[in-house]
């Protein structure tokens, strides 16, 4: 079967899924805004969003990393007739357990209605919608992330940098996912499509877990000190707009129906596994 992948954005998430899949024998061209700007990876086409429609045609298969804006979905805003006529055969959407708004701790599972309530959030369900009318012809997994980290970009760099903070709230978690079990869940999607219609799929680690008790284990696996306690009524103080808008939700983001239907397990199941293969990469 000609297996051929568009992935629209070439970011940290983007990245890695264009590695796994041309290692896999796909062929892969991905969407940048600035070709010459993007990330080199041996054997990846890079061709500029605004002429993507050829490339949209070309397509069997369909990656968009790309977030929306306060217009909706940036693809369809300037692909719709592209879109249209593509004969497409799978289409991904990479968006954010956000959309299930504060559930206060409970759990929620890839059947829970979604009840955003912070704007990008409202934007990212609405964005949703949009990809969800491609079904009837098409199979549209939402792939619905958690807190996303790998190399470069997790407590770790933190922790280095001396800008760490151990905020504690307890009975307050965060899901989190690493970025190359992102790329390995959405190659098994797309590898084998269900038929047309739609799916939700959870990228969220095995272990939601409290930020403080990530930090701890994170200066553990540097053999430094963590940074001292702070209680979240203190720490909230000095928060941005952007981190208390995360601290005012709590949820816990379930997975096995994902894993069961992509015959996946993860390849690091909780941050602790996620953190040590970082050092071990040199991170």
């Amino acid at each position: 079967m000609d297996r051929n992948l568009l992935l629209i954005g070439l970011g940290f998430s983007g990245a890695a899924i264009a590695r796994d899949a041309l290692a896999a024998g796909w062929r892969v061209t991905a969407t940048a805004r600035d070709p010459s700007a993007a990330p080199a990876i041996p054997g990846l086409s890079v061709i500029p969003f605004a002429g993507a429609g050829p490339g949209i045609a070309a397509a069997t298969h369909l990656a968009v990393t790309a977030p929306p804006g306060e217009a909706g979905d940036p693809v369809i805003a300037a692909h719709a007739a592209a879109l249209a006529r593509a004969p497409l055969r799978w289409i991904g959407y990479l968006s954010t357990t956000g959309v299930y708004g504060d559930r206060a701790g409970a759990w929620v599972d890839e059947a829970t209605e979604p009840a955003p309530a912070q704007p990008r959030s409202i934007r990212r369900r609405a964005a949703e919608r949009q990809w969800e009318s491609f079904a009837p012809r098409t199979a549209v997994d939402l792939f619905r992330c958690a807190g996303i980290y790998g190399p470069g970009r997790s407590v770790l760099d933190d922790l280095r940098a001396g800008t760490a903070r151990r905020t504690v709230l307890r009975g307050h978690a965060f899901g989190r996912i690493h970025r190359d079990d992102i790329a390995l869940a959405v190659l098994a999607a797309a590898g084998d499509p269900p038929p047309p219609g739609l799916r939700v799929l959870h990228l969220s680690d095995d272990e939601p877990a409290e930020s403080a008790a990530v930090t701890e284990g994170a200066a553990r696996l540097l053999g430094m000190d963590p940074p001292p306690a702070v209680p979240f009524e203190t720490a909230r103080a000095t928060m941005s707009p952007m981190a208390l808008s995360f601290w005012s939700e709590n949820r816990r983001i379930a997975n096995t129906r994902t894993k069961q239907a992509l015959g996946i397990a993860w390849r690091h199941p909780t941050w602790r596994e996620g953190l040590a293969a970082i050092i071990a990469e040199g991170g």
